[in-house]
C-alpha cells in the first residue's frame, strides 16, 4: 500500500461494531495466534482539509501494554480507530500510509472487515452495555458469529465473565438487564463482552476515566492480567496509569508522535523536551 491513498469510505457499508473477536481465519489476515503485533508506517489521517494525524510511524508488539499519552485533541483516540478501521464510518476521512497487523494490510481490498472489528475489539470511555440481560451481552457476539448452542454459549458467557473478574459478582442475576449495574460493573461487562468471542487485540479508549479509583483499580488489575493473552493499546490520560499498566508509551502532540519508547524510559529519561513538559505538568 505504501503512500497510496485508502479511501476509508470506500467500505463504510452498515456494518455493527462488535466489541470483541475470534481468530482472523479469512480476509487476507494472519490466522497464527503469534502474528498480533502492529506495525504502522507513515499514516496520515484527513478529516476533510484538517489533518489529525501525521506521519505516524510505530511497532506495536504483541502481548505487551501499550499506552498512549499526550493532550487532549493530539490524535490519539483518532489513531486507535484506525487499527480497526471505525474511522471508515466517519465521512470524509481518509488515510494515506501502511498499518498492518500480523505483517498484513488491514486497508487491503481483500480484508473483512467485520472480522477485523470482531478481531481488534474495542472498549469505550464510558461503559456501554447493550439494553438487554447480562448473558445477552456476552452471547451477543458468538451468536452473531454462528454460535447457537446453549450448552456452548454457556461456557462462553462464563468464561468471559470470569476472565473479566465479574463472575461471581453477577453468576446469580444472568438473566437480569445489565443497565442495572453499577459503572465499573459495566465496564467490565463491556471488557468480557469484547472478550467474548476470543480477540487477540483490546484497543481501550480511556476506559477508567468515567469510574472511581476502586473501579479503576480493578480494571487496571485486569489489564496487567489479560496482557498475558492479548495486544492491548489503551488511550489514557491518567501518567500515572500508565506507569502502573503499560509496557511501552508513546506521546502523541498535535497528530504527531513525538516520542515512543518503553515506559519506564518515557518516564524517566525521556529524550525530547516536549515530552519533559507534558509528563512534568508544564503543559497539556
Amino acid at each position: 500500500m505504501g503512500n497510496n491513498q485508502i479511501d476509508t469510505a470506500r467500505d463504510s457499508e452498515a456494518v455493527r461494531v462488535e466489541e470483541g473477536g475470534a481468530a482472523l481465519n479469512n480476509g487476507g489476515l494472519p490466522e497464527s495466534s503469534d502474528m498480533y503485533n502492529i506495525t504502522v508506517r507513515n499514516c496520515d489521517l484527513y478529516y476533510g482539509d484538517f489533518q489529525a494525524l501525521k506521519s505516524v510511524s510505530i511497532d506495536i508488539e504483541e502481548r505487551e501494554v501499550t499506552a498512549l499519552i499526550g493532550p487532549s485533541g493530539c490524535g490519539k483516540s483518532t489513531f486507535i480507530k484506525t487499527l480497526n478501521r471505525m474511522n471508515d464510518l466517519v465521512e470524509g476521512c481518509r488515510i494515506t500510509g501502511e498499518i498492518l497487523i500480523g505483517g498484513r494490510d488491514i486497508y487491503a481490498k481483500s480484508t473483512d472487515v467485520t472480522l477485523l472489528r470482531k478481531n481488534a475489539g474495542m472498549v469505550f470511555q464510558k461503559p456501554n452495555p447493550f439494553p438487554m440481560s447480562i448473558y445477552d451481552n456476552i452471547a451477543f457476539a458468538p451468536r452473531t458469529f454462528g454460535i447457537k448452542k446453549k450448552i456452548e454459549l454457556d461456557v462462553i458467557v462464563e468464561s468471559s465473565l470470569k476472565h473479566a473478574g465479574l463472575w461471581l459478582e453477577v453468576k446469580d442475576r444472568l438473566k437480569k438487564n445489565a443497565m442495572g449495574l453499577s459503572g465499573g460493573q459495566q465496564q467490565r461487562l463491556c471488557i468480557a463482552r469484547a472478550l467474548a468471542a476470543d480477540p487477540k487485540i483490546l484497543l481501550m479508549d480511556e476506559p477508567t476515566s468515567a469510574l472511581d479509583p476502586i473501579s479503576t483499580g480493578r480494571i487496571e488489575e485486569l489489564i496487567n492480567e489479560l496482557k498475558t493473552e492479548y495486544t492491548i493499546v489503551i488511550v489514557t490520560h491518567n501518567m500515572q496509569q500508565a506507569t502502573r499498566i503499560s509496557d511501552k508509551t508513546a506521546f502523541f502532540l498535535l497528530g504527531e508522535i513525538i516520542e515512543y519508547g518503553t515506559t519506564e524510559s518515557i518516564f524517566s529519561m525521556p529524550k525530547d523536551k516536549r515530552t519533559e513538559n507534558y509528563i512534568t505538568g508544564r503543559f497539556g
